[in-house]
């Protein structure tokens, strides 16, 4: 079963010794057809909507507070509010967000390079360095660390569920999950 959840942020259990927890918010969503365990969901993303997304939503009568469509995994057999109950049982959660994007960084950012010497008369600074070899192989190997994109990635970690409170869908995993506090995801009961 997979669910669309916000990442609300980190805390810590008042346990002794304390461990770092993530809050997730399970968001509310509508199960519009249903063809073979997966479905075609709508849900809140908090963005404006465009004429597709209109049209969608006449064609499966829904309000105008669900503005994005997506396809899960999911526990209904047909149309109506997404079932949440198995989060109840489950032990631990699979969580795929997108990283936080960082831009364009140098290899001492991205890579966590140390650099070169700092004193006078060195132009090595934060460069990146020596690249290649010699004649042989006469490029740059495929996967070779250098500037580029760094974050701004899908990632997925598995957690363990610590709690669950049904009343305000508040998932509380352990550990720490990517991707910036208010940032939408996904989850997918793993045991």
């Amino acid at each position: 079963m997979e669910y669309i959840v916000e990442k609300i942020g980190m805390s810590r259990t008042i346990t002794v010794p304390s461990k770092p927890v993530t809050l997730l918010r399970v968001l509310d969503a509508k199960v519009c057809e249903v063809n073979d365990g997966s479905a075609l969901v709508a849900y809140n993303s908090g963005k404006k909507m465009n004429k597709a997304i209109e049209g969608q939503q006449k064609k499966y009568s829904l309000s105008s507070e669900f503005n994005r469509f997506v396809t899960l995994e999911v526990a209904n057999a047909e149309a109506g509010d997404l079932d949440v109950a198995p989060l109840a049982e489950a032990k631990v959660v699979k969580a795929t967000f997108t990283t936080k994007g960082r831009g364009f960084s140098g290899a001492m950012k991205r890579w966590n390079f140390g650099g070169g010497p700092a004193e006078h008369g060195h132009r090595f600074g934060r460069r990146t360095g020596s690249i290649g070899q010699k004649e042989w192989p006469g490029r740059v190997m495929k996967g070779k660390k250098m500037p580029g994109q760094y974050g701004n990635t899908q990632n997925s970690v598995k957690n363990e569920i610590v709690s669950y409170d049904a009343e305000n869908k508040i998932l509380v995993v352990s550990g720490s999950v990517s991707g910036a506090n208010g940032s939408l995801g996904r989850i997918k009961v793993a045991k």
